[in-house]
């Protein structure tokens, strides 16, 4: 077995590992703290808001295991977020076709900076920031305020439940689900990991490096489409801010999760743990009265622990 082969399963259990105990001390120390912490209603609504992040995180992971980064996906939250909530103001009765076509949207975006990053050769973050700010400045120019109005029977699935479960929080976890699936079980998710490992094998092996790289990039954005579709349907309106603290954000639970920045190596299960970490975090310090921005530098100091112990363990192996 080769150095490589031996250095990837041990990162990634490390990873899982550390994600595991994090969250378990999290846990421990929200239930010594405050009663309410443990909660199912708070448990509910920890998933809750968890689910639009984990959305996110979940494109983010697809894109990062092709050896990419995708900076554009709070810009395409804030985007079909203004998109659907300003066409179903306008058009009610086209309400199920402007869903489908916001989601078609996020991924077209997302399928358009997969191409360009191919056909350009030009740096993923380049590109998908330069995308981001285009993106972005559309929005702008078409409003500056929140507008639009979803149909009423959207904002009761996006506040409703099923038992304890969060109509949210059921979509995340199917979602988590079929990409799991996809990556362990298909040739498509094998082709994943082998364009992230290995560009230059990969297309020696026959495999279509640009399809596999849009192809990640059009699954980040229809997901972020969702994000997107979420939030507009809880506050009732398309935010133009919405998604501008969201694109960092994403990129957290990955990097918590064992997720390799540079590729081929990463699970689902590893970032769902990664965002349950992150989320269980927020809840915590919240319950501690803990100030948002200060939450802001926590959550930077988590990624920078997560990954100074994976890079130290690596050159360790």
């Amino acid at each position: 077995m080769t150095r490589t082969a031996q250095l990837f399963p041990r990162r990634l259990n490390v990873a899982v590992l550390v994600a595991t105990l994090a969250l378990a001390s999290l846990v421990a120390i929200g239930l010594a703290t405050n009663d309410r912490f443990g909660t199912l209603r708070n448990a509910s609504n920890v998933l809750e808001q968890a689910s639009p992040l984990g959305l996110l995180a979940l494109g983010q992971m697809l894109v990062i295991l092709t050896g990419g980064i995708d900076m554009s996906v709070g810009a395409i939250v804030t985007a079909t977020a203004v998109a659907v909530a300003g066409l179903c103001g306008l058009y009610p009765e086209f309400a199920p076709l402007i869903l489908v076509g916001t989601m078609v949207l996020g991924a077209g975006i997302g399928a358009l900076n997969g191409a360009i990053i191919n056909r350009s050769g030009v740096h993923p973050l380049i590109v998908t920031l330069g995308s981001s700010s285009i993106i972005g400045g559309i929005v702008l120019l078409y409003t500056m305020r929140p507008v639009g109005r979803v149909p009423i029977w959207l904002e009761d699935f996006a506040y409703g439940a099923t038992g304890a479960m969060p109509n949210v929080g059921i979509v995340m976890l199917i979602a988590f689900a079929g990409v799991a699936l996809v990556l362990r079980r298909t040739v498509t998710g094998h082709a994943v990991y082998a364009v992230g490992g290995n560009t230059a094998a990969a297309a020696a092996a026959g495999i279509s490096v640009a399809g596999v790289t849009v192809l990640a990039y059009a699954a980040s954005g229809f997901l972020a489409a969702l994000a997107g579709i979420y939030f507009a349907a809880r506050t009732g309106t398309g935010d133009p801010r919405v998604g501008d603290a969201m694109t960092l954000a994403s990129i957290t639970p990955v990097v918590v999760g064992g997720t390799l920045l540079g590729g081929g190596v990463g699970t689902v299960t590893g970032t769902l743990l990664g965002v349950a970490l992150v989320s269980v975090l927020g809840n915590v310090l919240n319950y501690m009265n803990v100030s948002t921005f200060v939450q802001w530098v926590v959550q930077g100091l988590v990624i920078l622990v997560a990954v100074s112990i994976y890079v130290d363990r690596s050159r360790k192996l």
